[in-house]
């Protein structure tokens, strides 16, 4: 399954702090493993649309969009969702962090036509760098959870 881990930044807002950007990169690497990962950011949500849909017409894709207003999820819960996608066929998964005002209609009705998901984190709100470091994580975990690798315990 191929990953695309995407952002809607600011131009002025898109400089990491290295911190993040090297706690981001260790999972986006650890996930090569499992998938073909893939980090984009872009400077406007129209932007990312143009790409999403792009990414969406060459393979199955499912759409997950982190928004406050969205669904949470256990670890396990997150990783059985896409463990289901995975096994149903899905070629692609696009994991996107929303611009700072949050998704527009247009953004969620492209998420719903290919049967995506609004995942929140939690009722915090994050810079989008550290959110990016979190689901980074959260998507390697989801992976070993599905693989039976010992680096998710419920502890």
């Amino acid at each position: 399954m191929r990953i695309a881990l995407c952002s809607v930044t600011e131009r002025r807002l898109n400089q990491r702090t290295s911190a993040t950007s090297s706690l981001s990169s260790i999972y986006i690497d650890r996930l090569t493993q499992y998938s073909e990962p893939i980090e984009r950011n872009f400077p406007t949500e129209a932007k990312l649309l143009e790409f999403a849909t792009s990414f969406t017409t060459k393979a199955r894709t499912h759409i997950i969009l982190l928004d406050g207003s969205g669904r949470q999820l256990s670890s396990e819960k997150f990783a059985a969702h896409i463990g289901h996608h995975r096994d149903s066929g899905t070629r692609q998964l696009l994991v996107a962090i929303g611009p700072a005002d949050g998704w527009s209609p247009a953004a969620i009705a492209t998420a719903q036509n290919c049967g995506g998901l609004l995942l929140s984190l939690g009722p915090m709100t994050l810079p989008h760098a550290l959110a990016r470091t979190v689901i980074a994580e959260q998507l390697y975990r989801a992976f070993t959870i599905l693989a039976n690798h010992p680096y998710h315990s419920t502890h």
